[in-house]
């Protein structure tokens, strides 16, 4: 197909880039891992109870030895947010600076988020070989860029006009108001976005396990393909404690933003 011949290397880095997330957990030791994940959660929380609460659950995942799933899962959860934050800043930003762009967009939007998440899949596997990662890559990313760009256009469009207006006064360009007034003040619809990417992605691996993605998922998956009830649940149970861990670890990095913006006036 000539579609085909035209995505397969504009798509290939992400296939690389999931491979190679997914051969630090095969090559790095699990308690590197675990260690540097504990680290990242402290860096980006500040909290103690929240970094507890991570620990416990990595141990419990440990003791019924589906730490290595666990560990699949969140690389592929991380690798897709991440690449959705790149693409879905900029998405956002265009939207917010421009009408003709939003109106254009939001058609596109309102049709991704509406679409059942097994509908991604259809298209994706009469293009792609099912043993290559950027299959299910594309999917998890088309899922859950959503959030990100619509939040970030809404929380550039919320800027106070006046404040944009004494930008202006200072003698800024529109790129040295963007990075230094618009973004730093939408900074929190951001974040706001991105926890709810996390989420949708988290959501679509478990999906994507139909079409070879590693993970939790696939135990899920198991457990209803060969009717085991236990398999299946509790593999479903560790990805309900995984979303659990993800949205408290974002929320604590939001609080922090936005304690981090508020006036000291304000703080008491």
């Amino acid at each position: 197909m000539a579609l085909k011949t035209v995505l397969d290397p504009l798509t290939q880095p992400l296939s690389w880039l999931l491979d190679f997330s997914l051969r630090v957990v095969e090559v790095v030791p699990w308690w590197a891992l675990v260690i540097a994940l504990l680290l990242l959660v402290y860096f980006v929380s500040r909290s103690w109870s929240i970094l507890v609460l991570v620990a416990t659950t990595l141990l419990l995942f440990g003791f019924i030895d589906h730490l290595h799933y666990a560990l699949q899962t969140m690389a592929i959860v991380f690798t897709c947010t991440f690449i959705c934050i790149l693409i879905g800043i900029p998405i956002g930003i265009l939207m917010a600076k421009s009408n003709r762009f939003e109106r254009l967009s939001l058609p596109v939007l309102d049709m991704l988020q509406t679409l059942p998440s097994f509908v991604y899949l259809i298209p994706l596997i009469f293009l792609f070989s099912v043993t290559e990662s950027k299959l299910y890559g594309i999917a998890i990313i088309l899922y859950a860029v959503v959030p990100v760009i619509r939040l970030t256009n809404l929380g550039i469009r919320m800027v106070d006009g006046n404040v944009g207006e004494a930008a202006d006064a200072f003698g800024m360009d529109r790129w040295q108001k963007l990075a230094k007034v618009e973004m730093p003040l939408a900074l929190p619809s951001i974040m706001a976005g991105v926890n709810q990417t996390i989420m949708m992605a988290l959501s679509m691996v478990v999906i994507a396990s139909l079409v070879s993605a590693p993970g939790l998922g696939v135990l899920v998956l198991r457990g209803i393909n060969n009717l085991e009830l236990g398999v299946g649940l509790v593999a479903g149970l560790g990805i309900v404690l995984l979303a659990i861990n993800f949205d408290r670890v974002s929320k604590a990095s939001m609080a922090r933003v936005n304690g981090t913006l508020q006036p000291r006036g304000e703080s008491r």
